[in-house]
Order: C-alpha cells, then structure tokens, then sequence
C-alpha cells in the first residue's frame, strides 16, 4: 500500500478539510441536554418532535426526510465505520505517543500545549473524516505557513506513525487507504505548494 504524506493530520495547530457542509453551523448545533435550533440538513427551523441521538447528542430536524439522510450520512462516512468519537480519541492519543517519541518530527510539537493539539485534532479528524460536528478551525495553508523546514521527510514520518498507530488499532486495510487519500489530498496546501493551475 502506497503511503501518502500525513502532516496535515499531525502537524497542524488548527486544521481545515473542507467547508462545513451543508448548512451546518455551530451556532445550530446540539449541546449535552439541548438539540439544535436549526436543522444540520436543510437549514430550516426544527421540529422538537423529529430527532435522533447520536454519540450523545440529540439532533433535531425539520422534517423526517432530513432526519434519514443526516442517518444516512453518518451510517456511510469514514467517520462512523471507524468507529465514530471513541475510535478518534483512541487513535489520536496513541498516534501522538509515537510522534512525541520520533526524532524526525517530535520538535515541531516542542513548544505546544498538547491538550490542546489533542483536542484539536480530535476535532478536526472528526470533521474531515463525515462527523456530524463541521471544522471551524483554519485553513490548511494559514496553519502550516509558519512551520519552518516542513518537508517532504516530516510528511514520511507522519505517515509511518499514522499507519502504525491505525493497524496497531487493528482498523481494517480498506479503512487506513481511505485515512490516507484524505490526508493526501491537502499535501500541498499543507507544504505551502502553488496550486495547481486549472
């Protein structure tokens, strides 16, 4: 299986996919003991009486249509089939014992609270990989420009670490090629690289 370059999934201080999709917002999104006021699907005002729990939250939508294909959605991302937050968590906590521990990248991280680069990161996987919480952290190039020497070699040592860290976790090799597609595909915006020219 061919590796691709992973830094955006360790590297970052505050990390971006893509867009929140849809018409999700944090203003809109559940809290413990509260749904949203604004459905994740449509963008229109909830019904209280249209709802699903997820992961602890409590997801409201404007009609039941919505309702199946927020479903729908979480059945088939990334996200879930890895085993939704308690696989993230897992995942990033080891990933970052063995990154601490490599002195080809562990000096990136010298001067970071890492409880917060945990959670950071957590959140961001989540987001990238079809969890129902959007990214609203900063883009890929904004949080790596001031990285100085990141290369293609930290990009390596990412990515023997996450690979590690995802069959150590026993995820399925299907699982791990779609983890590194993702993570591929922001390789240049990550190194700061020109966009390619359309």
């Amino acid at each position: 299986m061919k590796i691709f370059p992973l830094a955006a999934l360790a590297l970052a201080f505050l990390l971006s996919l893509t867009p929140a999709p849809a018409a999700d917002s944090a203003a809109s999104l559940p809290t413990e003991g509260k749904s949203n006021t604004v459905c994740p699907i449509s963008g229109k005002p909830v019904n209280p009486k249209i709802t699903i729990e997820y992961e602890g939250l409590t997801y409201a939508f404007a009609d039941n249509a919505c309702r199946a294909k927020f479903k729908a959605a979480r059945e088939a991302s990334l996200y879930h089939k890895l085993g939704g937050k308690a696989a993230i968590d897992a995942a990033v906590e080891a990933f970052y014992v063995k990154v601490l521990a490599d002195d080809r990248v562990k000096h990136f991280f010298s001067d970071i609270n890492m409880t917060r680069q945990r959670r950071k990161q957590k959140e961001f996987l989540s987001a990238a990989f079809g969890g129902p919480i959007p990214w609203t952290g900063k883009d890929m190039r904004k949080a790596h420009a001031n990285l100085p020497g990141l290369n293609e070699t930290h990009f390596n040592a990412i990515a023997e670490n996450l690979k590690s860290t995802l069959e150590d976790l026993k995820i399925k090799p299907e699982l791990i090629d779609q983890v590194m597609a993702i993570a591929g595909s922001v390789k240049d915006d990550v190194l700061n690289r020109p966009k390619p020219g359309k």
